[in-house]
């Protein structure tokens, strides 16, 4: 069993930590030494289930993951991801959550922590008044630095085992294909570093409020995304609230969605989780 775990009905899912094949243990092994006899082996970045993560990212070809794993930390240094986390502050965060809702807000059953985004209240000269593409491409792998560093390993002590994936939901209610398209670039930009620097994040993703229209944005979209990601994309309409309740407890999904919480100042700006035990979220 991976340390850590407390609770006694955790069955690890395949492909993780405690639940290896003989050959999954030998490319896990195999990556390893491969990395640290090549001087690409990051002791604090690197551990066991960070290297399953790229493992399982390409179905445990070593070679291919090794090369995945090497890319994503050059692109860490072009990027500039030390100086991003010790000196990026992302102040008009409160302004912008007018135009673009995008927040991580408590825990689904499984105990991952849930990821919202509200596309449908994107207002695009309105949000590009206040901050530009680059800052809030910034913004966007700053929360993912501090989804692995921070809320991961608070999800998983609260629960009582490891929690390595988010639950994501997409809110597309009054989207307009005019919008859509105003934000493309910063989509697909997103769903790219996503993929190929965080691989292996997503648990589970629900996308809401899906008008008619939004199928033709889908095809723009789903090439975007390798298979594995699309199998875990659950696609609803406005009656999405009975799905969202079997995977979120009513307590911990904002009442505009279906739930019951009602966070003091607004779920969005709360932060409320455990990573964050100053903020129970509550009104």
């Amino acid at each position: 069993m991976p340390p850590g775990v407390t609770n006694p009905n955790y069955k690890p899912l395949p492909g993780r930590l405690g639940n290896l094949t003989a050959a999954q243990q030998h490319a896990l092994d195999t990556l390893r030494g491969e990395l640290e006899a090549e001087g690409h082996f990051v002791p604090q970045r690197m551990d066991d289930a960070t290297l399953l993560r790229f493992l399982r990212a390409r179905r445990f070809d070593v070679a291919k993951a090794k090369a995945m794993l090497i890319a994503a930390e050059q692109w860490r240094k072009e990027f500039g991801i030390d100086d991003l986390m010790k000196n990026f502050k992302f102040t008009e965060k409160e302004s912008v959550d007018e135009y673009y809702p995008q927040y991580y807000h408590k825990t689904d059953k499984d105990g991952r922590p849930i990821y919202i985004e509200r596309l449908g209240k994107l207002d695009i000269d309105a949000l590009y008044r206040l901050t530009t593409k680059d800052r809030q491409l910034k913004r966007f792998v700053l929360e993912y630095e501090r989804f692995l560093a921070e809320r991961l390993p608070a999800s998983s002590k609260a629960i009582g085992h490891p929690v390595e994936t988010s639950c994501t939901i997409l809110d597309l209610k009054g989207v307009s294909m005019t919008s859509f398209y105003g934000v493309k670039d910063y989509v697909r930009e997103t769903a790219k570093i996503g993929q190929d620097r965080y691989p292996e994040c997503m648990g589970k993703f629900y996308i809401i409020n899906a008008p008619w229209a939004f199928y033709a944005v889908w095809t723009v979209i789903k090439p975007w995304l390798d298979e594995v990601t699309v199998s875990k994309i659950d696609i609803l309409s406005s009656s999405y609230e009975d799905k969202l309740l079997a995977q979120i407890p009513a307590e911990n999904l904002p009442a505009d969605l279906g739930g019951k919480c009602r966070c003091a100042g607004g779920c969005s700006l709360s932060d409320a989780g455990p990573w964050n035990p100053q903020q129970n979220g509550e009104a």
